[in-house]
């Protein structure tokens, strides 16, 4: 897709979705990624990408995952202005902000007492999936992984879910140091899971809305 701020029509005739339609997929997609983080950190598991980099700092410092996920997207917002365009970085920060936002507050809201490790890497690596798919298909990513991974199958037909599962790889190896083999186990199910759900159902040849 070429970077622009008015998007074009692809072939098959499908319609530009409308601004409200965005704006509900985009808060729709961050809500679910975000109940996925929430999940994940009740059981300490970890994925990939920048969200998992801010997870596992969150885990060995008291640095709020909240605090190191925005710091750590703002190199990655150049990236995304640069090969998806301004509509595209803007959608991203505002999908960044409300993840921070609904992660800092998660708590106050949500008091998870138990989830089983298992589900919540099933469940929890699901709703990621679900979530940065809607996401995909508004144009928008969570910075990061995410925008490179747009990037590329917009550009070169690769895949997202190929791209985030490369990543998400170097990022369970960082986090062998820091979590119990178990954990990490249910780490490397839940990110299957998610990237999963990208690579069978987020497909250019399949789906064919633009934003």
């Amino acid at each position: 897709m070429t970077p622009s701020d008015a998007p074009a029509i692809k072939p098959g005739g499908a319609s530009p979705h409308a601004p409200y339609e965005d704006a509900l997929a985009i808060l729709i997609g961050t809500l679910l990624v975000s109940l996925g983080i929430l999940i994940y950190a009740k059981v300490l598991l970890v994925t990939g990408g920048v969200t998992g980099m801010a997870l596992l700092i969150a885990y060995v410092t008291p640095v709020g995952f909240w605090i190191s996920l925005f710091v750590l997207n703002l190199p990655c917002y150049w990236f995304a202005w640069r090969w998806q365009g301004r509509s595209f970085l803007l959608r991203t920060m505002a999908a960044v902000g409300i993840e921070c936002f609904v992660v800092h507050q998660g708590p106050a809201w949500i008091d998870i007492a138990w989830i089983d490790p298992l589900c919540a890497a099933v469940v929890g690596g699901a709703l990621m999936g679900v979530g940065l798919m809607g996401l995909f298909r508004h144009n928008t990513s969570l910075g990061g992984i995410g925008a490179l991974a747009f990037y590329l199958q917009e550009r070169h037909g690769i895949r997202a879910g190929y791209v985030q599962m490369a990543f998400d790889g170097s990022i369970m190896l960082a986090a062998t140091a820091v979590l119990p083999a178990q954990n990490m186990l249910l780490s490397i199910i839940g990110a299957l899971v998610m990237n999963g759900v990208l690579v069978i159902y987020h497909r250019s040849d399949r789906y064919v809305g633009v934003t």
